[in-house]
């Protein structure tokens, strides 16, 4: 049995619109697993602050880098989800020396340069979710049931712009040899190293990985809900590997 004193702290992270509340099912697995983990809401998407839409990336790595701290400055494992590689990328190039592991949930690392929303209107300062006809086109909602969508409508806190526009600017080669494991939902390990062989944009820093497993967990976008046993067996393995 995996023992707190025996694993490293496993930090998870979901992607835009979401906080800790979305790996409460995953939270429950790996408590009943004896496993140190904790989830966090990255500033900007905690609907209690009033200065929620000013933060920035750079708030979003010194919050990551405070959880780090508070867990005296082991090395950790970052679990991250969809849209919180950015900040997770960032972390892995300003301190790849406090990061044991990083598995990322259909998800994985961003490169140089990086925007996600360089074309985002000047005039608003939030994306809210959008409608789920809208989602739908942009990442797979299967396996969610109608409770998780409503629970995702309802709990979904608008995105700040200035995440958004904000480039990811990486220096440190050290982050291209942290062990990864990469999960696989919405597409396949298959077609991530194809479309990172063949130097597809959202996939272009794979290539560089060093030390690299792929695990495929199909489902949609959101396995946190659609398969969380299954997603908490495969955070639990990686972990393990460390």
């Amino acid at each position: 049995m995996t023992t707190p004193t025996s694993s490293p702290t496993l930090v998870l992270i979901a992607g835009h619109w979401l906080g800790a509340w979305a790996w409460d099912d995953v939270l429950d697995h790996l408590d009943a697993d004896h496993l140190d983990a904790v989830a966090m809401t990255l500033p900007g998407l905690d609907d209690t602050d009033p200065r929620r839409t000013a933060k920035t990336l750079d708030d979003q790595v010194a919050a990551i880098r405070s959880v780090v701290a508070q867990h005296g400055d082991r090395p950790v494992v970052l679990v991250a989800h969809s849209g919180a590689n950015a900040p997770v990328s960032l972390i892995l190039d300003r301190h790849p020396e406090l990061v044991a592991r990083v598995v990322w949930i259909d998800s994985g690392p961003v490169a140089h340069g990086s925007v996600f929303a360089p074309d985002f209107p000047e005039g608003l300062d939030e994306l809210p979710l959008p409608s789920f006809d809208a989602l739908g086109q942009q990442a797979s909602l299967d396996g969610l049931s109608v409770k998780a969508l409503e629970r995702f409508r309802a709990k979904a806190v608008p995105e700040p712009a200035t995440v958004l526009r904000q480039p990811v600017e990486l220096a440190n080669p050290a982050r291209h040899h942290i062990p990864t494991t990469l999960v696989c939902c919405s597409i396949s390990g298959e077609q991530v190293v194809e479309l990172a062989r063949t130097g597809h944009p959202m996939f272009a820093a794979v290539s560089p990985l060093t030390d690299v497993d792929i695990v495929d967990l199909p489902t949609g976008h959101w396995p946190m809900w659609s398969r969380p046993l299954d997603l908490a067996k495969v955070i639990q393995s990686a972990a393990l590997q460390t």
